[in-house]
């Protein structure tokens, strides 16, 4: 399957997969602030201007947020790119435990606002699954 880089820095590389409208995240290292917001903006960029409706987290490099960034994703970046059309989530989860226990809340949260969510061992599972959603 075809993909596009978006974005790639030392942090994290964003791709898009034109034929089956994936917006594609992977973590590099531990990422917060600006330079987590700008990963997250762009993706959801992408799904407003591509029409996507999934998206692929691999988060194993990173691990907790800080409090300002749940905030943010939770009452800001989320609602806005659920309005774009955001339909199933694949997540590859922190190595950390905390890590862990930081995205089961927004699994939690995001599945009670009608979000599909499915959680992976690594990125090829989650790709396929989202191939076939």
């Amino acid at each position: 399957m075809s993909s596009t880089t978006i974005s790639d820095s030392e942090y994290a590389t964003l791709w898009f997969y034109p034929d089956t409208k994936i917006v594609h995240h992977q973590f590099h290292k531990f990422i917060y602030g600006e330079e987590f917001r700008k990963v997250l903006e762009k993706g959801l960029e992408t799904f407003k201007d591509k029409g996507a409706q999934k998206w692929l987290s691999d988060d194993r490099k990173n691990s907790t947020l800080s409090t300002e960034d749940t905030e943010w994703c939770q009452q800001d970046w989320f609602p806005r790119v659920f309005q774009a059309g955001w339909k199933y989530w694949a997540i590859v989860l922190p190595d950390k435990i905390v890590g862990k226990f930081n995205m089961q809340r927004f699994i939690d949260a995001y599945s009670k606002q009608g979000l599909t969510i499915e959680v992976f061992g690594d990125a090829d599972e989650a790709l396929k699954w989202l191939e076939a959603v």
